[in-house]
């Protein structure tokens, strides 16, 4: 018998049918009992309990409509308040992002900078000299919040916000943010691996594995409801595409970390296949 975390108490006359449906249709695993003359609603996992309450507490005041269809609930405005709340992990990865930019682009020192680089540097006669990591392995992650214009900044964001709380409604906060610690080290370590020592950085191999990530695991688990839309999966892997085959550098739009893309993109679909079968199983299990 797996463990219970109490997420919410209701009336024992009240229809928590709609509810119930939506939190299916997200991957969240829960069961619904009466105790003492009140239904309980009790998840599955710990991190599910403060989402279950706000969402909840969002349907009952109106500001999430729920649809019933098919058997299935269905929130008619999966974008507001509320998911905001859902994702702090994704959020927190974005405003780390924008803060590190508009610290160098309003004059922070750019020898701060070293300090999240893949290897730390100095500059010796106009030029880059890179020393070895030792045993600062922070940076095996804090390339990710080093961008280097505002169409990288203002891109990679928007796709982090669009791809991160898809995962972390599904994952939770604390899975989702060992998921993308996990593919800002691949795809870190793959650009290193391929360019060998150089200044590189942005978010863009985080989104790159939370693509593959959404795309695969939801074919394992397909309570998750998750998948992007085909036009965003065209997009960005026509995006990637045009990367690797020099057409975004040829048109002056900047170098292109395409083993950062790359390795995040493998990384993602391997982590959305072990999660989506866990899962799985453990929905086949109760």
């Amino acid at each position: 018998m797996p463990d219970l975390y109490t997420a919410l108490n209701a009336p024992i006359e009240e229809d928590l049918l709609p509810l119930t449906g939506l939190l299916r249709t997200r991957g969240v695993p829960h069961q619904i009992f009466e105790e003492n003359g009140q239904q309980v609603l009790a998840v599955l996992a710990p991190e599910h309990v403060q989402p279950v309450r706000e969402l909840y507490q969002a349907w009952r005041d109106g500001q999430v409509q729920i649809e019933i269809s098919g058997g299935q609930g269905r929130a008619s405005s999966p974008v507001g308040p509320v998911q905001w709340r859902q994702a702090p992990v994704t959020v927190a990865f974005a405003l780390i992002s924008i803060a590190v930019f508009l610290f160098f682009l309003l004059g922070g020192p750019a020898q701060m900078m070293r300090y999240l680089t893949f290897l730390p540097f100095d500059i010796v006669d106009g030029q880059l000299q890179f020393a070895a990591m030792g045993s600062q392995y922070w940076r095996l992650v804090t390339p990710i919040f080093l961008h280097f214009g505002w169409l990288h900044i203002v891109f990679n964001s928007l796709w982090l916000w669009e791809l991160g709380r898809r995962s972390e409604l599904v994952l939770g906060s604390f899975n989702t943010l060992g998921l993308m610690l996990v593919i800002a080290v691949v795809s870190n370590y793959c650009q290193y691996y391929y360019g060998g020592p150089g200044l590189f950085g942005g978010m863009s191999g985080v989104v790159y594995g939370l693509l593959g990530f959404t795309w695969v695991a939801p074919l394992l688990q397909p309570r998750w409801r998750i998948q992007p839309r085909p036009a965003i999966m065209l997009f960005m892997v026509g995006w990637l595409l045009l990367g690797v085959f020099g057409a975004i550098e040829a048109v002056g739009l900047g170098s292109i970390a395409n083993a950062a893309h790359i390795g995040g993109l493998v990384a993602g679909c391997i982590l959305g296949a072990i999660f989506g079968s866990l899962s799985r199983l453990q929905h086949d299990r109760i």
